[in-house]
This record gives structure tokens, sequence and C-alpha cells, in this order.
């Protein structure tokens, strides 16, 4: 049974789609004047790897994230570089889209842009106007919070409390114009010379937590299963986005609420973020490290839980997904001499195997329990892999559960291909093998070094030496 903690209950629940066999998720996307960073990337794998889980449990996963393809920052941004803001935002989805493959999310099955949907936007703001949700002044369009009887139950916190917060960041203007501090922009008038659109109160645009109440609803419709999201959303986004849908279709908005932990960086475990000038982007990242090693980094870290990015965790990340490499080669390189026949218990270990990963991961996507289970799927794999006998079926049996519980994590394995057919090579393996057996020692080391020094590494394993690229 598939539980999910609900952030909106705060308890794990056994996870029952709206409709059988289909689940519709949303996942808040980037606002995109800058390159992502690893922070923004946590939210992107984690709930790709929850998409992945879902998929692999049988579901038809309808995957919606969002750009926020326009607001303050972007006007700024476009401003500062001198190119418009369709120019900014069509250079940063492009980016987006060449990191994020670099690290094997799957494309979202729609990317709707906030620009694509402001006839839509306009509309839902209308509706809310009309049932007395929002209030028009001056060219803005404002919530009113305290009409929302529930406003607050996301973030856990009273009204009262949420008001002490949200006043430290109102400007004088804004407290002019609203009824109540904790009123929140649905549409903003332009200044002159920002983008802007036409609307029943001026030219504008929309305001920041609308554009995924209205995507959300729109291609998902009123009522979805999964919403996700950083942490930091829980207010005032998604908190705001449940008091917006919820006022204008009289229905429950979302049924499970799932929030992952940041991504903390140096020894105060400060959160990583645009706003502290601490971040590392994806971007320049991988022209440093694996991209495979950077996503199995991070895949493997219960989405709730934050991780620590340290040049220490990613190597060991390297370190643990070389060792399962390994194990493919391994696997791969006894084929050669592999019997065709069955092996009964290797079926049987690696059902168990299986059915015991499912079970770690219906407890709330625990990928740490997930992946140790496939760490010790990997050991048993090795050990077979150097019995003196072995079953191609079962070599076979082992690889493709490897690689396909891996794949869960969005880590591509492969068998390598790096064995090197080069005769001078293979003659100084047997003069190797042949000081080795005469107990030069110090003959069989020189040959070790040498071809090390080429970039051949050597493995003696009961099977013979094998070689391969460094």
């Amino acid at each position: 049974m598939l539980t999910i903690y609900n952030t909106l209950t705060r308890k794990k629940e056994e996870f029952k789609p709206l409709h059988p066999g289909i689940v519709n998720m949303y996942v808040c996307g980037p606002t995109v004047y800058n390159y992502i960073h690893i922070g923004n990337a946590r939210s992107a794998i984690a709930f790709d790897t929850v998409r992945r889980y879902l998929e692999f449990k049988g579901y038809k996963v309808n995957y919606v994230s969002n750009f926020t393809d326009v607001d303050d920052k972007m006007i700024k941004a476009a401003a500062e570089q001198g190119i418009t803001v369709p120019q900014l935002a069509e250079k940063y989805i492009k980016a987006f889209m060449a990191d994020t493959t670099a690290i094997n999310i799957e494309p979202a099955t729609l990317h709707p842009r906030a620009t694509e949907n402001i006839t839509d936007i306009i509309k839902f703001v209308q509706g809310l106007v009309k049932k007395g949700y929002a209030y028009a002044v001056d060219g803005d369009v404002y919530y009113r919070a305290r009409k929302f009887k529930d406003y607050g139950q996301l973030s856990g916190q009273s009204i009262d409390d949420l008001e002490v917060g949200a006043s430290e960041h109102v400007s004088a203007d804004e407290v002019n114009k609203k009824e109540d501090p904790m009123d929140f922009a649905l549409w903003k008038a332009a200044k002159p010379g920002e983008i802007s659109w036409n609307s029943p109160w001026g030219q504008g645009r929309p305001g920041w937590h609308i554009e995924c109440s209205v995507m959300a609803t729109k291609y998902l419709g009123e009522t979805i299963d999964i919403h996700a999201g950083g942490q930091d959303l829980e207010f005032p986004h998604h908190e705001n986005e449940i008091a917006q849908s919820e006022a204008e279709t009289g229905k429950k908005f979302v049924r499970y609420w799932m929030h992952n932990g940041f991504v903390t960086i140096g020894k105060d475990n400060e959160k990583m973020s645009k706003s502290l000038h601490n971040f590392v982007t994806v971007h320049d990242l991988i022209k440093e490290v694996d991209p495979q090693v950077l996503r199995f980094f991070m895949a493997t870290t219960q989405y709730r839980r934050p991780i620590q990015y340290s040049q220490a965790n990613l190597t060991d990340a390297q370190n643990n997904l070389d060792h399962i490499q390994t194990a493919i080669d391994n696997l791969t390189y006894r084929e050669q001499d592999a019997e065709n026949k069955e092996d009964q218990e290797v079926q049987a270990k690696v059902a168990a195997f299986h059915d015991q990963f499912i079970q770690a991961m219906d407890d709330d996507i625990n990928v740490q329990n997930g992946i140790t289970i496939v760490y010790e799927l990997v050991k048993y794999a090795n050990i077979y892999a150097q019995r003196d006998k072995v079953s191609l079926t079962a070599l076979q049996t082992l690889k493709q559960e490897i690689v396909k519980l891996m794949s869960i994590f969005g880590v591509k394995l492969v068998a390598s291909n790096n064995q090197i057919d080069d005769e001078q090579i293979r003659q100084l393996i047997n003069e190797r093998n042949e000081a080795r057996k005469n107990k030069d020692f110090a003959r069989s080391d020189e040959i070790r070094d040498n071809l090390k020094q080429q970039g051949i590494i050597l493995e003696d394993t009961p099977q013979g030496t094998r070689y391969k690229k460094e």
C-alpha cells in the first residue's frame, strides 16, 4: 500500500487518486530569469523520482510543471540585459530544458507558461471579484484573505500570526491600497514601459500566485491528486493557491500536498537560494561533475529531508554509483562463459529484492531505504558473478533488475563496452600472469604500473584478469 505524507493533514495517508489508474500531478516550476541552481533542481529531481515510481507502479501520470515567464524579477533582469521579457524567458527556458535533460528529468506532460494563459487568468480573477473574494484598487486586484475561512490551514498558522510576517514584506504603497495587510495581489497594474496586457482593470499583468491556480485547474481539473514544490512555497504561494482555487470552484483543490526539503550549504547548513547569493547553478556544476552523479546524489535522499551539498557528499555519490556500475560490468563479463540454463535460486532472490524495494518505496517514496535494497541486490550480484559456474539467464535477470530499479532514481546504467582489444596489451597481461606464476612480483607490478600509466586498469578475478580503460 502506497502512502504519502500530506502536508495539509501532517500525516501519511494511503494514496488513492481521484480516477483509478490515473494521477494528475502539478509541480511548481521555475521563474525563468536565471539558470536554475541545485536547490531548484532538488524539487525537479525529487518529484521526477516520485513520478517515475508512480509509473513503475502502473499509474498513468499527467505531469504539469509551469514556467513563470513574467514577474518583477524578470522585468528587472530583462532591463539589465537590454532585452525584452519574452526574450529573457526564451533564453532561460531553453537553458532549463538543457540542464534538466542532462540530469535525466523526464519532460513534463505539459510545460505551460503564464503568458500563454492571460485570458484564462483574467477570467479567473473576474470570477473572484464577482463572488466578493477580490477587489480592484487603482488597476491592481487583491484577494481578501480573511474571507476564506480556512486560510492558514496548509502552513498550520492562524491568520493573525501570518499577518505579522506578511506586514514585514508590504510596501507603504501596498498598505495604503489594501483593505488588510494579508490581502495579496491577483493582478498588478503596469508601470510605464513594463510588459502588460489589457484587462478590465487597465493595462497590467498577473500576480504570481494566480497563474498556478489557473494552469493547474485548466490542464488537470478542478480537483487534482498531487500538488508539489519546495517547502518555501507552503506559505504564501500554496496557501494562496488553495484560497483562490477553492473560492472560485467551490471544490477541494488538492488531495495530497507534497513538499521537498531544502538544499543546504556550508558548515552552518544555510539554505541555498539566489537571494542569499550562496547558490551553485546546475549549468555550471555539470561542466565539472558527471550529471548522472548529481542526479544520483539528489535522488537518493528522501524528498522531505534536507540535502547537505558538499564535495565530500558528491564524491560519496560517485563512489556508490561506480560500485553499482561495476556490478553491471561484472555480470556482463561473466556472460562469455555462462551456462545456458535456468537458476531458480537467483530468480527467487531477485523477486524477493523486488518486493522489498516496493515495500520500502511505498512508505512515502522512501528512496533511502529503497537504495539500500539496491545495494543489497548489487552485493548479491557481485557474489554470484564470482561463482565458478553461472547461468546466463540468471546474469541477465540480475542485470535487468538493477537497471530497472536504478531507472526509478533517474540513473541510466549500461553494460560498459570499454574492454581493450589490443594484442600488445594482451601479451603484457600474459607476461604478467606468467611472472606471477613464477613469483616474479617485481616484474608483475612493473607491468601493472606501466599499463595504469596508459590508462589501463587491471582487475584479477577467479575467471582471469580483466582490463578496461580508466
